[in-house]
């Protein structure tokens, strides 16, 4: 029998993007608030054939559970520049239209980041954890040399 290869298991997704609505937040039955919401995530690229610049965007459903979704539901607004940080998860329904049963996939944040200056820029993890807010962005001169890549 030949040896199987142990292929570490990574399930990890980071996005970039603006919010596409305001976001829906509710609240479960244990009482555990879950926030849906979906970015678009912007990618320009030059056609060759045409010699023009492209926009290709994908919308991305985002769920953000826990404190952290209580916290982005005061904070998120349609148009806001977030980073997310999470896992791909599967997600399955019933069309209401047609009674299908429909897969798709979301991605289930551990760490959401809101990309604005001032007060609104904050990050928050699963169990809302939120660093100080700073105004000033700190900024640190790196020699081309020090870059690992």
């Amino acid at each position: 029998m030949p040896a199987q290869i142990r292929l570490p298991e990574q399930n990890l997704v980071l996005l970039v993007g603006r919010l596409t609505r305001d976001p829906n937040v509710a609240f479960t039955q244990k009482g555990q608030a879950v926030c849906r919401c979906s970015i678009a995530v912007n990618r320009r690229f030059l056609d060759k054939t045409t010699n023009e610049w492209k926009d290709d965007v994908v919308y991305v459903p985002i769920v953000i559970w826990g404190a952290a979704a209580d916290r982005c539901k005061d904070r998120l607004k349609k148009g806001t520049p977030i980073s997310v940080e999470g896992r791909l998860t599967p997600d399955e329904y019933t069309d209401k239209n047609t009674g299908q049963v429909r897969k798709s996939l979301q991605v289930t944040a551990s760490r959401v980041q809101i990309l604005e200056f001032g007060a609104a820029g904050a990050s928050y993890d699963n169990e809302g954890v939120s660093p100080a807010v700073k105004d000033d962005v700190p900024t640190t001169d790196v020699a081309e040399d020090d870059v690992p890549f």
